[in-house]
C-alpha cells in the first residue's frame, strides 16, 4: 500500500515555525510584564514605608512638650516619598504600553495558530479522501480477484 504525502508539509513546518516564534515573543513579553508588577509592588511598598516613617518622625510634634522635629529629615523623606510616587507612575505607564504590545502579541499568535490549522485541516480531508480512494482501489482489485478466479473455477468445471 503507498503512503500518504502532503504536498504542503513544507507550509505546515514553516507555520509551526511561526508560531513557535509569536510565543516565544509572547512568552518574554509576559515575563517582562511580570517583572514590571514586580517593581511597581515594590515601588508602592516602599511609598507605604516612607509614608510611616514620615507618619512617625511628625508624631512627637503633635505630642505637647516634645521634642522639635527636624525638618530637613522631613523634607528628605517627603521628597523620597514623591520620588517614588513619580516611579511608580513611570512603572504604571510602562505597563500600560505593554499591555498593548501583550494583546497585539496575543493576537498575533492567535492568527499565526489558525492559519496552521487550517492547512492542517486541510492535511486531514486530503488524508481521508486519500484513505477513500484507496479502499475503493482495493476493493476494485479485490472484486477482480474474484471474477477472475470464478471464471477460472468456471473453465475447469467445463
Amino acid at each position: 500500500m503507498p503512503k500518504f504525502r502532503f504536498e504542503l508539509e513544507a507550509v505546515i513546518k514553516q507555520r509551526l515555525a511561526i508560531e513557535r516564534q509569536k510565543q516565544l515573543v509572547l512568552a518574554d513579553l509576559e515575563r517582562m510584564r511580570l517583572v514590571l508588577e514586580d517593581k511597581l509592588r515594590g515601588f508602592q511598598a516602599s511609598i507605604t514605608a516612607e509614608k510611616n516613617d514620615l507618619r512617625e518622625t511628625l508624631a512627637p510634634a503633635s505630642q505637647p512638650g516634645a521634642a522639635s522635629v527636624d525638618l530637613r529629615h522631613v523634607r528628605m523623606q517627603a521628597n523620597m516619598s514623591l520620588h517614588l510616587v513619580a516611579k511608580a507612575q513611570q512603572a504604571v505607564f510602562q505597563l500600560a504600553a505593554l499591555h498593548r504590545r501583550l494583546d497585539a502579541a496575543r493576537k498575533d499568535l492567535l492568527a499565526a495558530t489558525t492559519r496552521r490549522k487550517a492547512v492542517e485541516k486541510l492535511k486531514e480531508r486530503r488524508y481521508e479522501l486519500w484513505r477513500a480512494e484507496q479502499a475503493s482501489l482495493e476493493a476494485r482489485v479485490l472484486d477482480e480477484i474474484a471474477v477472475t478466479g470464478h471464471a477460472v473455477r468456471m473453465e475447469i468445471m467445463q
